[in-house]
This record gives C-alpha cells, sequence and structure tokens, in this order.
C-alpha cells in the first residue's frame, strides 16, 4: 500500500476514535465511530483476497448495522427527553437500545458472530487493529452512559465469557481463537462495568498490552494454525519459549499478569454480593484457559513430524517488531506484582 494512503488512512482511525473520545453530543459520536469503521476498511481489503474481501464486506455490514441502530436510538432519545448529550441519558428505552448497538460493535455476545468470521479473512496486522484499537470508542461510549439495567448488562457479561470459552475449543484457527478470547474479555469488562469504571479500564488496557504480544508472537513466527505453532522451535527459539507465558497470562492463570484484571474483579463482584455472578464467571474462565493450554502444548511438547530442525537454521528474528515485542511480552508477564500499587490508584 502506498505509504501516503496508508498515513491518511491511519491518521483517520486516530481521527475517528478521538472526536467519539471528545464528544458530548450523540451525532458528533456517531460521526467518530463511522469515521473509524470507514478509515480501517481499505486496510482489511487491501490485499484484495476473495477472503479479505468477505471479511471486509461482513465487518461493513455489522458496523453499518450497529451504526443505524445507535443513531436510532440517539434520536429517539432526544424525542423522548428533548436531550442530544451523551450524560444526559435518562429513557431506559434508547439507553437499552444504545447498549445492545455498542455490543454489536464490538462483538459481545449474542452479537459476537461476526468477529471470529471477519478476524479470521485479515493477515495478524490489521486484526491486531481490530482486537485492540476498534474497541475503545464503543467502549468509551459505554463508561459515559453507565447502562442502568444491571440484569441485562450481566447477561451480555456472562453469555461472553461463556460464548468466548465455549467456541474457542474446537478451533484450529489461531486468529478464530483469538477472536473468542477478546469476546471472554468484553465480557469481563462489561460485569464490572456499573460496579467499578476503573476497574473496567484496567482490565481494558492489559487485554491490550496480552492480545498485542499475542498477535506479534504469531505474526514473527508466521502462524495461522495450531499445527505450524509445532515449528516455533525452529523459527524463533526464544519467542517459543516466551509464547506458552504469554498465552497463559492471556487465560488469566496466576503468578501473571493477565490475573490482575480477573482478580480485582471477582473481589468487587463478591464486595457487591454478587458471589453467583463471580462463580459463574470463574468457571467460564476455566473453559477460555483450556484452550490456551492446547495451545502452549502445541508449542512447548510438540515435535514437528519434519526434520526442520536440519533445514530451517536456528536465528534470532531482528526485525523493527522486537522492542514492542520485548515491551508487550514483559509486560504481559510480570506486571502482577504491581497489583497493591495500582488498586491504590484506582479511585473507589
Amino acid at each position: 500500500m502506498n505509504p501516503y494512503v496508508l498515513a491518511i488512512l491511519l491518521f483517520g482511525l486516530g481521527l475517528g476514535t478521538t472526536i467519539t473520545f471528545m464528544s458530548s453530543h450523540w451525532l458528533l459520536a456517531w460521526m467518530g465511530l463511522e469515521i473509524n469503521t470507514l478509515a480501517i476498511i481499505p486496510l482489511m481489503a487491501h490485499h484484495h483476497h476473495p477472503r479479505a474481501v468477505e471479511a471486509t464486506t461482513k465487518y461493513f455490514l455489522t458496523q453499518a448495522t450497529a451504526a443505524a441502530m445507535l443513531l436510532f436510538a440517539s434520536t429517539t432519545n432526544a424525542w423522548l427527553s428533548g436531550q442530544w448529550e451523551i450524560q444526559q441519558m435518562s429513557h431506559p428505552l434508547p439507553i437499552a437500545m444504545i447498549t445492545l448497538a455498542l455490543a454489536l460493535k464490538i462483538g459481545l455476545a449474542p452479537f459476537h458472530a461476526w468477529l471470529p468470521e471477519v478476524l479470521q479473512g485479515l493477515d495478524l496486522t490489521t486484526g491486531i487493529v481490530l482486537s485492540t484499537w476498534q474497541k475503545l470508542a464503543p467502549f468509551a461510549l459505554l463508561l459515559q452512559i453507565q447502562p442502568t439495567n444491571p440484569v441485562m448488562i450481566t447477561i451480555l457479561g456472562l453469555t461472553s465469557t461463556l460464548v468466548g470459552g465455549w467456541g474457542g475449543l474446537n478451533q484450529t484457527q489461531l486468529r478464530k481463537i483469538l477472536a473468542y478470547s477478546s469476546i471472554a474479555h468484553l465480557g469481563w469488562m462489561l460485569l464490572i462495568l456499573q460496579l467499578a469504571p476503573s476497574i473496567t479500564l484496567l482490565t481494558l488496557l492489559m487485554y491490550f498490552i496480552m492480545t498485542f504480544s499475542t498477535f506479534l508472537i504469531f505474526k514473527i513466527n508466521k502462524s495461522t494454525t495450531i499445527n505450524t505453532l509445532a515449528t516455533s522451535w525452529t523459527k524463533a527459539p526464544a519467542l517459543a519459549s516466551l509464547a506458552p507465558l504469554v498465552l497463559l497470562s492471556l487465560g488469566g492463570l496466576p503468578p501473571l499478569t493477565g490475573f490482575m484484571p480477573k482478580w480485582l474483579i471477582l473481589q468487587e463482584l463478591t464486595k457487591h454480593d454478587l458471589a453467583p455472578t463471580a462463580t459463574l464467571a470463574a468457571l467460564t474462565a476455566l473453559l477460555s484457559l483450556y484452550f490456551y493450554l492446547r495451545l502452549s502444548y502445541a508449542i512447548t511438547l510438540t515435535v514437528s513430524p519434519n526434520n526442520l530442525t536440519g533445514t530451517i537454521p536456528w536465528r534470532h528474528s531482528s526485525s523493527q517488531l522486537t522492542l514492542p515485542l520485548a515491551v508487550s511480552t514483559s509486560s504481559t508477564i510480570f506486571l502482577l506484582p504491581l497489583t497493591p500499587t495500582i488498586t491504590t490508584l484506582l479511585p473507589s
């Protein structure tokens, strides 16, 4: 892709998210989301492969549906209450409609069916953008409207954690597994959204760091299926030894960083006498942990059937991705001891 075109598209991505962050009016927020969607579509389709074009079309249709629903809900809110301000949402009907529209935008269950299909059709670089940056603007709106129906939020959250764990069990494609991982993590964030928005933001940040490092490892290894993970040792031994730790951190296993947000969320749910919700969420996390263990097993304990050790030289991958990979993997593995410090910084 032409670097000037790429720069314009990346600027559009940043601009759309920034407009949504800064907006207090629903029309402006909707405009930011639309700029965001239109900027990523050429990035998704630039390979001109039928699978990429199919994924782009599916993404465009779902995002257009969600945006239309959001615009309709905000217009309904203006009609019912005379308010266009995001912070002035008072009527339960438009709030519920906007929550569902944003759930469709970020891929929460039961509106998740598009996400694994779309992510599977993209290359890993665009997959990073779709799994991280594209979640920011809708989440900013969710945090601002503070959905008033706790039952709906809890159902969306628990369904997402369950579907995210259940859907990934039978997958062999890494991008689909990461899509289901994304759905599960978003479910955890939604569970705590009303009780402690600061923990939601912390979970979102941790999810970004862990997902970024996982995508980078798969990108450097050129891995797209579980079978190709078995040859990781011959491509990059250092990465193959780090990858299981990153994946287990993504699964929330102590003493790795990914345990921190789950620990804080379960603690907060228990404080608010929501022990059954916390128990269900913890049990659904076991499903996700199973397929992360499966990937870790494929990397560390599986010997490739081919004699690749003789054909591919062991080499250190010295690319532009080395520094971001080092920073993100270190953060993914070693941040748990900072939990007491982070909890003191979070507003109570």
